[in-house]
């Protein structure tokens, strides 16, 4: 079901993202949610539940990494264009 806030995420969500990196998966959750009603759009037999979270993990992952030494979610920092 969509999330209205990010209060509502899943505690890992809330415990490990930032704030901003929360937004985009809530935003990114709630897109999947609505655009992967029919089962048939969906990857193999996963529920729809599944899949609006796997999208909402990758969303994150485009602005955000895990640093290896800390293990805390940062934000990528954007390659300079020359």
């Amino acid at each position: 079901m969509p999330y209205k806030k990010t209060k509502e995420l899943p505690g890992q969500v809330r415990s490990h993202l930032p704030a901003h990196a929360q937004e985009i998966y809530l935003a990114a959750f709630n897109s999947a949610w609505l655009s992967y009603e029919d089962p048939e759009k969906r990857h193999g037999n996963e529920t729809r539940e599944e899949t609006a979270h796997r999208v909402a993990w990758a969303a994150v992952k485009t602005h955000y990494r895990k640093n290896p030494q800390t293990g805390e979610w940062e934000e990528k920092i954007p390659k300079q264009m020359n």
